[in-house]
């Protein structure tokens, strides 16, 4: 396995790899590794002949008074969990490589970045979608893989590929939990013990909505102040920024479920103390 610091020195490996006719995956990522992230890493290695991360605290997606400093950062701690799952190179540049003193240019994907959490986080999906590109451009990946946990941002980033005809295809992995459902995240760290405990809340109110859904509820809108008033009641949950019935595909707002309705995403995020925590799930109709 190499770590490559540069992007010059990452397109040189890149360049190489395509004249050999390898096919590339390529898996972004903000380190702190968990199996969430290995779980796309060895998806990544079972269709790809090379695979490719990223280790990049991107500074452009978190807004004022957000993690930023604090965010967990382990570099020799996921060079060896990456290099066990199988990852064959680590892009891992800085802030000054990724953004030099002049940048000027910022992506944004219309209407899907402020909705949900981007309506809680102005700029973050900016942030994302830019970083993203940037990635896609130095790695020029066939196969990108992303974690379903995000999946606000998994639909953003295949609208600004289909938007911009990008030529790489881009494929969602499942969320990947713990024993109790809790979704794995590298800010579970900051929970406190009792915090984690609660924590599941999130996951319990999604299979909550799921179950009044398959007994036939039809009133979205019931389901979700059933829900909040569950969430309001555990002491551990400071403020839920929403809970919300949405189109996998669209993220345009779901209010009944109808003889039409195939799919719909239930999504959450919740503060857990001082943590905010999201989290989803796609109910089968």
């Amino acid at each position: 396995m190499k770590i490559l610091k540069k992007i010059t020195e990452c397109k040189s490996v890149v360049n190489n790899l395509k004249k050999k006719g390898f096919i590339t995956g390529f898996v972004p990522t903000m380190g702190f590794l968990h199996e969430g992230h290995l779980s796309l890493i060895k998806m990544a290695r079972k269709e790809c002949g090379r695979v490719f991360i990223s280790i990049f605290v991107n500074p452009t997606q978190f807004g004022p008074g957000e993690d930023f400093e604090k965010y967990p950062r382990d570099i020799k701690r996921d060079i060896s969990l990456a290099e066990k799952g199988g990852t064959d190179y680590i892009f891992y540049p800085t802030a000054k490589e990724m953004y030099d003193t002049d940048f000027k240019t910022s992506i944004e994907v219309k209407e899907l970045g402020s909705i949900m959490c981007g309506k809680y986080r102005p700029g973050h999906f900016a942030g994302v979608a830019t970083v993203v590109l940037k990635l896609l451009n130095i790695v020029r990946p066939d196969k990108a893989y992303f974690g379903q946990k995000d999946y606000q941002q998994l639909v953003i980033i295949k609208r600004m590929v289909d938007d911009l005809n990008l030529d790489v295809e881009i494929i969602g992995g499942p969320t990947i939990r713990e024993n109790d459902g809790l979704a794995l995240s590298s800010r579970n760290k900051y929970l406190s013990v009792e915090e984690r405990k609660n924590a599941i809340i999130l996951y319990e109110c999604l299979n909550m909505a799921k179950d009044m859904i398959k007994k036939g509820e039809k009133g979205l809108e019931e389901i979700r102040k059933t829900i909040m008033t569950d969430l309001e009641k555990n002491r551990f949950v400071k403020k839920v920024d929403y809970f919300d019935f949405r189109d996998p595909g669209t993220l345009e707002h779901v209010k009944r479920v109808d003889n039409d309705s195939k799919n719909i995403l239930a999504a959450t995020a919740v503060w857990i103390g001082r943590t905010r925590l999201i989290d989803n799930m796609i109910i089968k109709v």
